[in-house]
């Protein structure tokens, strides 16, 4: 009966410290928080490029990772690019913009 109690005394320390450390980050994995934020943010972008006539969402693809969005994809012109990189630097929580856009030949 004694071991028992010891093992469930183990048992209840351990599991605080297993949830703790399961919901932090590393710098290759963003923690859950961080993962929701760049969900957050990833959807933030998507609409400011949709609400923009200048710029067509169909062929731009945003990432967002610790608060890095990354867009890729295809435009027909510079300004396009320009202009997509723009909105998604002026979204909120943004701390930077890697602009991979390709411009279509």
């Amino acid at each position: 009966m004694r071991n028992l109690s010891k093992i469930l005394a183990v048992f209840a320390i351990s599991m605080p410290l297993a949830t703790v450390s399961a919901c932090s980050s590393s710098p290759t994995q963003e923690s859950t928080g961080e993962y929701v934020d760049s969900s957050v943010i990833t959807t933030k972008v998507r609409a400011k490029i949709t609400g923009d006539d200048s710029v067509s969402i169909f062929d731009i693809d945003v990432t967002t990772y610790k608060d890095i969005v990354q867009l890729s994809g295809f435009v027909n012109t510079a300004a396009e690019k320009t202009r997509a990189g723009q909105l998604a630097a002026s979204v909120d929580g943004v701390r930077e913009v890697k602009n991979n856009i390709v411009i279509k030949p």
